[in-house]
């Protein structure tokens, strides 16, 4: 059984000290993903705020995977793309990203957008939200046996998205989930980045005697 790992998302605001606070986090455990996720700002702007941050990344094995667009992702030679449900097929993402991009998928609470995703050629599926968040308005509720569900029957990774912290998280981890993603229960953590990184840390090691699989 492949034990969970841990996949970060960015919050809104990624200038100022936020490069400092990701290499903290960053340093504080081998965190699988970084996803860069900003809205309402051109691409000249995402491109010249992402540069740090894709360093960082690159300098700490991490994968840096770029929030809804292909052509930024592209621009940026990023690791990879996630597409919500309205921003493209996963064939043209690969198309223009090329055979060793990563490419996910998000999937909501739905085992048939999930398999067509990954016929489509999808690197990973994206199920959520499981929790409310404070990061995004979640409209759709996941629960977390389509984890278990997509864990045992198919074989590219799952993410588990959405509301996701410290005092939730052991409950996610027990379905076997590739990886769950993480967004305020890091950045907004009393402690700092580093420290919830550590916790989670602690987390994913005691669920990788109970996790399913």
């Amino acid at each position: 059984m492949t034990s969970c790992q841990l996949y970060l998302i960015s919050p809104l605001e990624v200038g100022g000290e936020f490069p400092d606070r990701l290499r903290a986090a960053l340093e504080a455990g081998p965190v699988a993903a970084f996803q860069f996720r900003v809205k309402d700002i051109d691409q000249h702007e995402a491109a010249r705020l992402a540069a740090p941050l894709q360093e960082i990344c690159r300098e700490h094995d991490c994968a840096f995977i770029v929030n809804d667009d292909v052509a930024l992702a592209k621009r940026l030679s990023a690791d990879g793309v996630h597409l919500g449900q309205g921003d493209g097929d996963p064939r043209e993402a690969r198309e223009e990203l090329g055979k060793d991009a990563q490419i996910g998928v998000t999937c909501h609470n739905s085992r048939h957008l999930a398999l067509e995703a990954g016929e489509m050629g999808a690197d990973y599926v994206a199920f959520g939200a499981f929790f409310p968040s404070t990061t995004k308005d979640a409209k759709i509720k996941a629960d977390p046996e389509i984890l278990e569900w997509w864990s045992s029957m198919m074989e590219p990774p799952c993410v588990a998205i959405g509301g996701i912290t410290l005092e939730n998280a052991a409950s996610i981890i027990a379905t076997g989930t590739d990886f769950i993603a993480v967004s305020g229960g890091i950045w907004n953590h009393p402690e700092g980045p580093a420290s919830a990184v550590r916790q989670f840390f602690a987390l994913l090691e005691q669920g990788k005697g109970t996790a399913a699989g």
